[in-house]
């Protein structure tokens, strides 16, 4: 079991060459708009929700140097905003009614759903072509209902799930990498802390 599973991770994320102009793409728009005083949100649901906080993270703090914060913000991580949306709402409205408050034309959205097919994230999306965003979707299988609303679907031909979320992970760290070439030139000063 041990050996397989690394086989199938190794060969998911190895499939992701085929996706290198997309990837490319999508890091072009993110720093357009933050070059243009945009910002970036992020969201998903489960696994793919600490995946949003970790690229939101990597965005606003660092990947691996030192260099100015860029604005990004994680829908996923406001249990009371949540929470009361879904209460006095719908649970499909949790990040549609952010986007609402919080987007701007110009801001991009960065969706991950490994299935393409979860509805707040699909509300997300939709709402957020609506109000002038950019979108950007990690999706896995063949993008689903997703990958239609994305200006940049980035699909990671794999039915696993944990695959599929490996592979995102992946993404997010080239995704971060080139995005602070694309903004900063060279590579930022490697620090020697850890987190």
């Amino acid at each position: 079991m041990f050996s397989e599973h690394l086989a199938r991770s190794a060969a998911t994320i190895a499939a992701l060459h085929s996706l290198e102009a997309d990837v490319d793409r999508a890091a072009s728009i993110i720093a357009a708009s933050l070059q243009s005083g945009g910002k970036i949100l992020s969201c998903g649901n489960g696994g793919s929700a600490a995946e949003s906080a970790h690229f939101a993270t990597e965005l606003l703090c660092r990947l691996d140097g030192d260099r100015p914060s860029l604005a990004a913000l994680n829908l996923s991580a406001d249990g009371s905003f949540l929470t009361a949306t879904a209460n006095d709402y719908q649970f499909n409205e949790i990040f549609a009614r952010q986007i609402d408050g919080l987007g701007r034309p110009g801001d991009v959205l960065v969706a991950i759903t490994t299935s393409g097919h979860s509805p707040n994230v699909l509300a997300a999306l939709s709402r957020a072509r609506s109000r002038g965003l950019l979108t950007i979707a990690l999706l896995g299988r063949d993008g689903g209902l997703a990958a239609p609303l994305s200006d940049v679907p980035l699909i990671v031909p794999s039915h696993s799930t944990a695959h599929i979320q490996e592979a995102h992970l992946v993404l997010i760290h080239i995704l971060c990498a080139r995005i602070e070439q694309l903004i900063f030139g060279s590579s930022p000063q490697k620090s020697t802390q850890s987190t």
